[in-house]
């Protein structure tokens, strides 16, 4: 049977543990010898048709054992374009709530953010609302907020940086704001990003968002752009936590939900929700020996 048609289930668990990696193995109906990613972390190894993830997810569940998995076709699993979410996906938080907290606002933007990214209300009309709550606020809060309040998630440069030492092209596509993008994308090592941008004038923020507007359908251009001339979105690996990120995750070769929403991870592919971004490299099949810092 070829490659291409044989599934690769590839399992990461959350701590390096000699005895629930044993446990792990005998959990997997594995049609082949396994294939050793990270001692006593993550392997993979070919399963039988018949196999559903959901199945294994559960037995792993049951065995207290915590750990992600991906399964997935065979070939081609290493992509050739990462896009990324940034707010809670690259960094730990939503840039917007902390900028609302320094406006005296966080409890009425935080709200408004969860509701947008659990899809529940349009993105558009909920990012217009929040920008304008932080209506003349001092620009040089901007850099305060990066310097104080962001954090980069785990994996996250390490991810970036193998990816990149492997030929692929990175990119950031965020609903937040190129100020943040921008830092983020230098401190990672992304080629690209794009965001959207907050208007200032007179050294303060006017409460309104450069347009269009960059949500759902603009992240999906993007990564058919970015990916067109690299064999197109099956080449890509996306990822990311909130509703606006459905549609490339969803149209990716590899689309990974990311601590998500219930919406998106229902729907992605596989998700990572023990363990942290290097593990997007694990499932598509790179080793730990593998990785670049």
């Amino acid at each position: 049977m070829s490659s291409t048609l044989t599934r690769t289930a590839t399992i990461v668990l959350a701590k390096r543990d000699a005895s629930q990696f044993d446990k792990a193995l005998g959990i997997l109906p594995c049609t082949n010898s396994h294939t050793l990613l990270a001692a006593n972390k993550a392997y993979e190894c070919e399963l039988p048709e018949n196999v559903i993830a959901d199945d294994i997810i559960e037995a792993l569940q049951e065995a207290d054992i915590q750990a992600d998995i991906c399964v997935q076709a065979s070939g081609g699993r290493k992509k050739k374009l990462l896009i990324c979410d940034m707010d809670s996906t690259l960094i730990g938080q939503e840039c917007i709530d902390e900028l609302a907290d320094f406006a005296g606002v966080k409890d009425r933007v935080s709200a408004i953010t969860e509701r947008a990214m659990r899809g529940e209300i349009g993105f558009e009309g909920a990012l217009t609302e929040r920008v304008n709550l932080l209506k003349n606020l001092d620009i040089s809060v901007l850099e305060k907020c990066f310097e104080e309040r962001i954090t980069l998630n785990e994996g996250a440069r390490v991810l970036c940086q193998t990816m990149k030492a492997n030929g692929a092209k990175t990119v950031i596509v965020s609903g937040g704001f190129t100020f943040f993008t921008g830092r983020v994308a230098q401190a990672c090592g992304f080629d690209a990003h794009q965001a959207n941008t907050l208007i200032e004038a007179d050294g303060k923020l006017t409460g309104t968002v450069g347009m269009p507007i960059l949500g759902r359908e603009a992240k999906l251009e993007a990564m058919n752009a970015h990916s067109l001339e690299l064999g197109g979105s099956s080449q890509a690996i996306a990822i990311g936590d909130g509703a606006n990120d459905l549609a490339m995750v969803t149209a990716a070769g590899l689309g990974i939900a990311f601590y998500a929403k219930p919406l998106v991870a229902a729907q992605a592919h596989c998700a990572i929700n023990h363990t942290d971004l290097t593990t997007a490299l694990y499932f598509q099949g790179y080793s730990e020996d593998e990785f670049v810092n």
